[in-house]
């Protein structure tokens, strides 16, 4: 109608807005979720940290089931509202759904299999997903506002095969040529380095301690020093 431009077949088809790239080569999917990464340098190498809010939706059907089966809501719609207001004991349900329960992060470009890997969510605070330093490599990620995509495995094939493949814990060596993917850089070589500097002419060198509360309260004295 009227003088519209008509639209060839090719259009449709071609650039990023064409079938093939918009519909066809990647499509937007349930139990996923997206945020910007920070370095969480408490984890483990094989966790995560994900947002409480996050994690709430990611793992909504599994906090529901089990809100049911403990009795804690009589039914699905019940337990749904306790969700949406956030209950004290949504939370401590979520805790115990994601315990052995991995999730996946990617981070796009994914140009090689460590672009995409397993982790044991913790819950943390906050709208940033935590990483753990050591794996930034793999992703080629840092932490200037990069954001990384979150999968939640549904089945229990799904969840076993991410904990096995793909785990970053197991996830050492660099698929390529078999080198460490895992090393330490930056804050963590000072920090080793300054841990095992040794300096002869230190104060009371040699002290011998019970244990490391007695190190501490020296340490506040002033009866020892970092070195």
């Amino acid at each position: 109608p009227g003088n519209r431009p008509l639209k060839s077949l090719s259009h449709m088809l071609k650039g990023k807005q064409g079938r093939f790239r918009q519909n066809l080569l990647g499509k937007r999917v349930d139990y996923s979720g997206r945020s910007v990464i920070a370095v969480g340098p408490s984890l483990k190498m094989y966790q995560c940290g994900l947002p409480k809010e996050m994690a709430l939706e990611l793992f909504k059907p599994f906090v529901m089931k089990e809100l049911v089966q403990r009795e804690i809501a009589t039914n699905i719609k019940n337990a749904k509202s306790k969700i949406e207001r956030m209950d004290d004991e949504v939370w401590d349900v979520l805790e115990d759904v994601i315990t052995e329960h991995p999730v996946l992060l990617n981070r796009a470009p994914t140009l090689h299999r460590l672009g995409i890997q397993a982790f044991e969510p913790t819950l943390v605070e906050g709208r940033a997903i935590r990483l753990h330093p050591l794996v930034t490599t793999a992703y080629n990620a840092d932490f200037d506002g990069d954001q990384m995509a979150v999968h939640v495995p549904l089945s229990k094939e799904a969840q076993a095969e991410a904990r096995m493949l793909m785990l970053a814990a197991q996830n050492i060596l660099n698929p390529k040529d078999g080198k460490p993917v895992v090393t330490p850089s930056q804050d963590m070589v000072l920090g080793n380095y300054y841990l095992t500097l040794e300096r002869k002419d230190a104060v009371n060198t040699g002290a011998i301690f019970n244990d490391t509360n007695e190190v501490l309260k020296a340490y506040a004295n002033g009866y020892v020093h970092l070195h």
